[in-house]
């Protein structure tokens, strides 16, 4: 099985900035740009959004707000050591100012101490039940630890949701990626945690993102 074609070339461009991915980390996906796009026409409407990228993976999603957005703040929530290096990697490459930006080294919520206007995640969310759906090349170069979210692909997702309303500002909003499969239980899960919760498609026509309102 060959190397992917991005781990070669060694980088990726998303949503304008530029993502090295040296330490392997899970290779930004075009279904992620795209809801990342759309909550980047929200984020824009808020004067000085403080934001939180959480299972940061690369930086991508908060590396798109940060080059999008004037006079946007972003945390970067991520808990393997090499993605924590990688993150900066990305934001020197991409001439992000310090005072910009924090990087935090966090499993979930457990070093997250501040509250937010935008909580943008994209959890490990493969369902250990679906693991022949994954390509051979995805499950033998990318991170597993960056993928699997357990049996149903939902052991990380019900910690976020459970917790992630704690860490929002007043009307703060999250964005979060899940797999189609997981609607139905995702929508089990919301109970009465949020004041609202939308789940959109995809550019494939698949549900893919949700938005959650505090």
């Amino acid at each position: 099985m060959d190397l992917p074609e991005d781990y070669k070339t060694g980088f990726k461009y998303f949503l304008g900035a530029k993502i090295d991915l040296s330490k392997k980390p899970f290779i930004p996906r075009e279904e992620t740009e795209h809801w990342v796009s759309l909550a980047l026409k929200e984020i824009r409407k808020r004067d000085n959004p403080v934001c939180l990228d959480l299972f940061s993976g690369s930086g991508c999603v908060g590396l798109a707000v940060l080059k999008n957005i004037d006079k946007s703040f972003c945390d970067f929530g991520e808990k393997e050591n090499p993605f924590l290096e990688q993150i900066k990697i990305n934001l020197d490459i991409n001439n992000i100012p310090k005072e910009r930006y924090n990087i935090i080294k966090t499993d979930v919520f457990s070093n997250i101490e501040k509250k937010y206007d935008f909580i943008l995640a994209n959890p490990p969310y493969v369902a250990l039940s679906r693991i022949e759906e994954v390509g051979e090349d995805v499950k033998q170069y990318e991170p597993p630890v960056a993928l699997f979210g357990g049996e149903e692909g939902l052991d990380l997702i019900k910690e976020f949701i459970l917790k992630a309303g704690d860490f929002l500002k007043e009307k703060g909003v999250v964005f979060m990626e899940f797999d189609r499969e997981q609607k139905k239980k995702i929508e089990d899960l919301l109970g009465n945690n949020y004041s609202k919760a939308d789940f959109f498609k995809d550019q494939f026509n698949k549900y893919r993102f949700l938005r959650l309102e505090k």
